[in-house]
Formats: structure tokens, sequence, C-alpha cells
């Protein structure tokens, strides 16, 4: 099975291909694609789209925001494009160029099937208390509750890294942090997430390139009620806020650090400083560590956030090797030798969960899935998936 995958991040557009056969290999084993592409998105993007999926038997997109937030995997077609057009404005740097690429590709290849595959599906063992906001009952009752993103990444990130430390996922306990142009933290218990940074929205948690992560509502109650309109107000929060609100140059983490002037070194104080707060209460939730892993365009290039990322373990006796972590260039082990904590770059690899997703939804050989690949791309904290239904 040829299988094309399309990643609309919030920066940047991602194309690869994976041709499958018979034998999936696990998630921490992924095979280098048969074909890559990242450009910026813009018009060139649909046309890389359409010629790479004249190349493949379906198509998997990675959406952020799907209208029913418990399905892992979507058939495109019929309302679809309507439904997600009515959630998209709670994902609005992503679901867009998600779209745009759908259109593309149904233009191009009228009858290749195509999948939206849910970026938070992974979430979706949080249990009540880590996913119910304090609101009243009748606000979290119609859906209004701790959604997360990122699982694609931070699925994969996790397997990885106990992959590369020689222990079992499925009984570790790990936090990883997916630092990009959106960033996010998750804590992972026996291959489950139990909780993590990002809420109802991609707007919660850490500072990002130009989201503004969490901060007091009352500040938005404040802005309202000076004046600022509704769409104002979110397009300050979506595109205005982060590295670039706090340095009023940029939110590209590589430029500020070149820049070196006051407000570009407070931004990315500030993004360390939560990243190592955001940390540190994943590692409460968890109640123990063994692995902290970094993955995603900042977590695998700034050896500076990551340094102040782990300082956040630093009490459980965390400790950063400064050589390793100032040369690694692709996955890797950047802890000392007396680190009684695991730290670790990953390569961000969402293609290829993608991959695994459209391949287990696809395939007619359902009993011949590895078990880890249902488990990762279909399953619920309440088992209730059947495969075969959704084949």
């Amino acid at each position: 099975m040829r299988v094309l995958t399309v990643n609309a991040g919030s920066t940047s557009l991602k194309i690869e291909r994976y041709d499958i056969a018979a034998a999936l290999p696990a998630i921490a084993d992924p095979p280098v694609p048969a074909y890559a592409l990242s450009v910026a998105p813009g018009p060139d993007a649909g046309e890389a789209i359409a010629a790479a999926a004249r190349e493949a038997d379906v198509v998997a997109h990675r959406f952020v925001r799907l209208p029913d937030p418990a399905l892992a995997v979507v058939p495109i077609g019929g309302d679809f494009a309507a439904a997600v057009a009515a959630v998209g404005p709670d994902a609005p740097l992503h679901d867009a160029a998600a779209l745009r690429a759908v259109d593309a590709v149904a233009r191009a290849v009228p009858a290749i099937p195509q999948l939206a595959v849910a970026d938070g599906a992974f979430h979706r063992t949080l249990s009540a208390p880590a996913r119910t906001y304090a609101l009243p009952r009748e606000i979290t009752r119609r859906g209004l509750r701790r959604l997360g993103f990122h699982g694609l990444s931070h699925e994969y990130a996790a397997h990885r890294a106990c992959a590369m430390a020689g222990i079992d996922v499925m009984h570790a306990d790990v936090v990883t942090a997916h630092l990009g142009g959106g960033s996010s933290l998750c804590a992972i218990h026996d291959g489950a997430s139990i909780d993590t940074t990002m809420g109802y929205t991609p707007l919660d948690g850490l500072p990002m390139a130009t989201r503004s992560g969490s901060v007091d509502p009352g500040i938005l109650v404040h802005l309202l009620r000076e004046g600022t309109s509704v769409d104002d107000l979110d397009a300050m929060l979506q595109r205005r806020s982060g590295l670039l609100g706090i340095s009023g140059r940029s939110g590209d983490l590589h430029e500020l650090l070149q820049a070196g002037d006051a407000d570009a070194r407070l931004a990315i104080d500030v993004l360390c400083w939560r990243l190592r707060a955001g940390i540190g209460a994943m590692i409460g939730v968890l109640g123990a560590v063994d692995a902290i892993v970094f993955t995603g365009g900042i977590g695998e290039h700034a050896a500076s956030v990551r340094d102040a990322g782990a300082r956040g373990a630093q009490a459980l006796g965390a400790r950063i090797d400064a050589a390793r972590n100032a040369l690694v260039t692709a996955d890797g082990c950047i802890s000392a030798g007396d680190s009684a904590v695991g730290l670790y770059v990953v390569c961000a690899r969402e293609g290829w969960q993608l991959a695994r997703a459209a391949y287990a939804y696809r395939s007619p050989a359902v009993d011949s899935i590895p078990a880890d690949t249902v488990e990762s791309a279909f399953a619920t904290s309440s088992s209730s998936w059947d495969m075969r239904a959704l084949g």
C-alpha cells in the first residue's frame, strides 16, 4: 500500500509517501519514506501535493480539529469539508491548510481515497479530572473540555525514546516535549497519555511562535470590556502573541537567538521558564519519570531550550551532558552518565504515524495488523472500537 501523508502544520507543510508491505514495522522502527518534500504553505503546495498523490493508493491528512474528537480516522467525502469548517475556528492555523490539501488531491486524483487522521486521538485516555475544566457543568457537558493535540508526535516520541533506552514503553513513565511553531507537553504512563498542556484548542499551554499559550482569562475579559472585538482578540492570541508578541521581532526561535537584544532574550527566557515549569508539572502528575524526550523543530535543534527543560527534572537527578546536547543532530541520548533520568532527542515522524493509521484503517487483513497499531490508532480508554465495523 502506497500511503501519501500530508501534514499541514502552522508554519510548514510536509508531504511523505510510505510504501508499506504486508508486515507493518513497529512505531519505533520507521522506514525511510519513499518520497519526502517540505514546502511553505501557499499556491505551490497544492501542485506538489497533487503530483505526489498521482503516485499513491491512499492519502492521509493530519487534522488538528475534527468535528467529533472521539474519532481517530475519518474517511473524507460528502459534507466532510463543511463539518470541519464548522469547527475550523478552533484551529485556524492548521485545518484550513489541511482542507486546501484535500481539495488539491480531489481535483488531481478524484477517485483516490482520502482519510483525515485526528492529531489529538492519542489523548482520548485522559481521565475525567485531567480533561475537565472548572466551569459550570452545563458548559463542560457540551464537550468543552481538554482535548489535547500533537498526539501523533507525542506517541511516536515516547515509543522511539523507550526503544533507544531499552525499556518497555508499556511499563514506563515518559514526558514528551513537542516544541516548534506550536508546542505542547505530554505525560505518558504505560504508553497512554494521562495529561497534556494543550486544551480545547491549540492555544493553551506553552508560549509558541505566534500563539500566546496559557494566559489569565481575566486579561481576556478585561480586553473585551475595553472594547477589543472577539475577532481582534482571536487574531492577537493566534497570530501576534507568543515569541513574536514578546520580542516584537519574530516568532522564529533561531532568529531570536541570533538577535540578542533584550526583547528577544526575554521571549526566549519566557519560553524556557514555562517549559521548565511545565515539565515539572508533568512529572508531578506521573509521580516519577524514566525519560524526557524533546522533539519538533525547536526540540530537535535548540540545545539551550533543551537544557532549560531538563532542569524541570533536576530534583529527581536529571543531568544533561553538555557536549552531547550541543552536538546531537539526530535521534540521540543527551543525558549524562550519572543522570537518574534518561534525556533524549527524537526527530518528529508525524508522517509515519499518519501512514500507520491509514494502513490500519484501509487494510482488509485486520487480523494481521500488529497489536500496537490497533491500540495506537484506534483504542479508547473503554476499548470500545470494532476494527471491522470501521473498515
